[in-house]
């Protein structure tokens, strides 16, 4: 009978144990939730100053860790065999502080982190003059072949319409989080892919314990004060809203690495180029 009266006791205990854990947890996802006072208030905000946002805010801002990131430091030979049918058969360039491999017209260049590749369209068999514009399934289907075939842990970002063609970025993925530093970038037109650029560090995984972040809100407000005056001149509409990993400082030296941060990203109509603002400082990002 005893022990019936102490298992009772025992299991009261657990549900009161795990009631107040529930609590808690409801009130940690409280605490880095957009309340919706809080969404309305800076949307006001924005309003009165020429700024409108046509896309749902972020609600969520929970403690989030850097990535620790290599810097850009690449395998020569392996990028040589990605590029070049038969590597043997490539020249390589003297010229001072870059890497450059040259057959035909194609070429590959390496500098400051930078990889460059012109693909060498007068050796296709194409017109010199286009005489259609490339379409999105198109720019699509010849990107992804190249990203399954060699990084398949890149996934598409931007795509936009450029000159005569298209251009469609690439970014690495990492637990479902873009790495915005690491990127592959490429131009399309109906010629084919014409040139790749591409820059990507190693991440070696997450680093250090969760910091705090800045609300969604309070980065609004810093993206605000930042374009006022151009603000004041023409009406400015922010499309979307983001959350990425920024590698602000880097390195081509092997074997340093240096911090990915989490950085909001936001876009606004009429520019294909974000507004990067850092979550832990909540300062706009110095891109090198």
């Amino acid at each position: 009978m005893e022990w019936e009266k102490a298992k009772s006791y025992i299991m009261v205990a657990f549900i009161i144990l795990n009631g107040a854990l529930g609590i808690l947890l409801l009130m940690e996802h409280r605490r880095y939730t957009m309340t919706t006072e809080r969404d309305r208030n800076i949307n006001i905000v924005l309003g009165q100053n020429n700024v409108s946002l046509y896309t749902i805010p972020m609600r969520r801002f929970p403690p989030m860790r850097p990535l620790d990131v290599l810097g850009f430091y690449y395998d020569t030979e392996w990028l040589l065999s990605i590029f070049f049918d038969d590597p043997s058969t490539v020249q390589s360039m003297p010229d001072s502080g870059r890497e450059q491999f040259r057959k035909g017209y194609s070429e590959l260049i390496i500098s400051s982190g930078l990889i460059s590749f012109d693909f060498d369209i007068r050796g296709l068999g194409y017109p010199n003059e286009i005489t259609h514009q490339i379409t999105h399934e198109e720019a699509i289907a010849l990107s992804s072949t190249f990203i399954n075939k060699h990084f398949p842990n890149f996934v598409p970002d931007i795509t936009y319409a450029w000159d005569n063609g298209i251009r469609r970025v690439y970014r690495e993925s990492y637990r479902g989080q873009l790495v915005y530093s690491n990127f592959i970038e490429f131009y399309i037109t109906a010629h084919g892919i014409e040139w790749i650029d591409m820059m990507f560090g190693e991440v070696i995984g997450h680093m250090r314990e969760p910091q705090m972040i800045f609300a969604p809100d309070e980065v609004l407000l810093t993206f605000m004060q930042h374009v006022h005056e151009r603000a004041l001149e023409e009406p400015i509409i922010i499309t979307n809203m983001d959350m990425v990993y920024l590698q602000e400082y880097q390195s081509t030296q092997q074997g340093t690495s240096y911090a990915a941060v989490p950085t909001y990203r936001i876009f606004i109509e009429g520019s294909d180029t974000p507004y990067l603002i850092n979550a832990f400082s909540n300062l706009i990002a110095f891109i090198r």
